[in-house]
């Protein structure tokens, strides 16, 4: 990905490598040609990289500004490629799910979280069994639980896969969904103390397979396990 910024400030050869050298500096930067002529600086960069990261780099003489492409739209495809993984994943456990409500009179609510939920947790298990080891490294990293008990980031993997499973063939109602609801509380105090800190550490929601970062997404998968599950225990008690 390359971008043409305008630079304001510079008056000599000493700002331009100023500028060059600060703007290297900053994550994801390959490469930059600056002019001072020009007032411009021309970016290399393996992916967006937010306006007010840029100038946070640069010294307050320097102002950087986008006048050649949108920044929001940048944003926008930065993210969708980003969450593209998890959100195709959302998608096809959606479409299915939907789709198997067709061979019922009517759409069943209750049917439908179950058959989510057992698409959920099975897919994510999966993807963590794939480099468990890697999901292990990286879930101790934030999750409190884990953090003590490092054993846990290994049994959290199997523990998905049984919950995908129970919801799958509707084993005891209120003990899966009760044991979700715990598990998933859990796992989100974690989630919300890192995206909060703004740490910037890999989300271990889909194993070691995909360099997905820690942020809201992360927060909003494991509410909705939260919430499905508490709805479901309140349809049942």
């Amino acid at each position: 990905m390359v971008h043409t910024y305008q630079i304001t400030g510079m008056t000599c050869s000493s700002c331009e490598a100023k500028v060059k050298s600060s703007l290297l500096m900053v994550e994801n930067v390959v490469s930059v040609e600056v002019s001072k002529d020009e007032n411009s600086a021309t970016i290399t960069m393996d992916k967006h990289i937010p306006l007010d990261r840029l100038q946070k780099a640069l010294p307050e003489k320097y102002q950087i500004s986008a006048q050649h492409h949108s920044e929001l739209a940048e944003q926008t495809k930065g993210w969708l490629a980003t969450y593209k993984p998890i959100l195709l994943i959302f998608f096809y456990i959606s479409l299915v799910t939907t789709l198997v409500q067709f061979t019922n009179e009517r759409f069943d609510t209750m049917q439908w979280m179950r058959h989510f939920m057992a698409g959920f947790f099975l897919v994510f298990s999966f993807f963590k069994m794939l480099n468990l080891k890697g999901f292990a490294e990286s879930y101790v990293m934030y999750d409190v639980v884990a953090k003590r008990l490092p054993a846990w980031a290994y049994i959290y993997a199997f523990t998905e896969l049984a919950l995908g499973i129970a919801f799958l063939v509707n084993f005891n109602p209120l003990v899966t969904n009760s044991v979700t609801f715990i598990v998933m509380s859990i796992s989100i105090i974690g989630v919300l103390q890192s995206v909060l800190n703004k740490k910037k550490i890999q989300c271990a929601c889909l194993g070691a397979v995909f360099n997905l970062p820690m942020s809201t997404v992360t927060i909003i998968e494991d509410a909705l396990m939260i919430a499905m599950s508490a709805w479901m225990l309140l349809n049942l008690i």
